[in-house]
């Protein structure tokens, strides 16, 4: 019998920061996102609730404009595998990092003037609203009607 063997996360949560991508020296484009995760508990010997909150680093490989759609706030569905690097720092110890791969991401809500997808949400107060960014009216079509081309190059990820 064949043993099997999964890795596989999947997490939903918002954005500590806004992403950045990079570009290897080869020139592929790695984004590099953090991800807050929450649970919420009734403490059995107080009766009081508690939260906890995880911090997730997520690297997302070969998405090149999807960095300026993940900004801080944003709630995000993330599915991918975990992966464990090593490295030695500085003073030449070996330091491990555990970071989620991500293979699928989904944009959930808003952040950033967008409808509140905070705290608020999983019954905590609402910090003050963001401020809404300015944003430049898109470029009206050409007078062509519609039977415009659409490839895979036109979609932002």
């Amino acid at each position: 019998m064949a043993s099997r063997s999964v890795n596989k996360v999947i997490l939903v949560g918002h954005l500590g920061k806004d992403a950045e991508t990079r570009y290897t020296p080869s020139g592929t484009a790695v984004t590099n996102f953090s991800l807050a995760t929450s649970r919420r508990w009734k403490d059995q010997q107080s009766g009081e609730w508690k939260e906890e909150t995880e911090w997730h680093r997520v690297v997302y490989w070969r998405a090149e404009n999807v960095a300026n759609y993940l900004l801080k706030g944003k709630l995000v569905y993330v599915e991918g595998r975990l992966q464990t690097r090593s490295y030695e720092d500085k003073d030449g110890k070996k330091v491990y990092s555990t970071e989620v791969v991500c293979e699928d991401l989904i944009l959930l809500s808003g952040g950033r003037g967008d409808a509140p997808a905070g705290p608020a949400e999983y019954g905590q107060p609402a910090s003050s609203p963001r401020p809404a960014q300015a944003r430049q009216p898109a470029p009206a079509p050409p007078d062509e009607g519609f039977n415009q081309a659409i490839t895979d190059d036109d979609v932002p990820f």
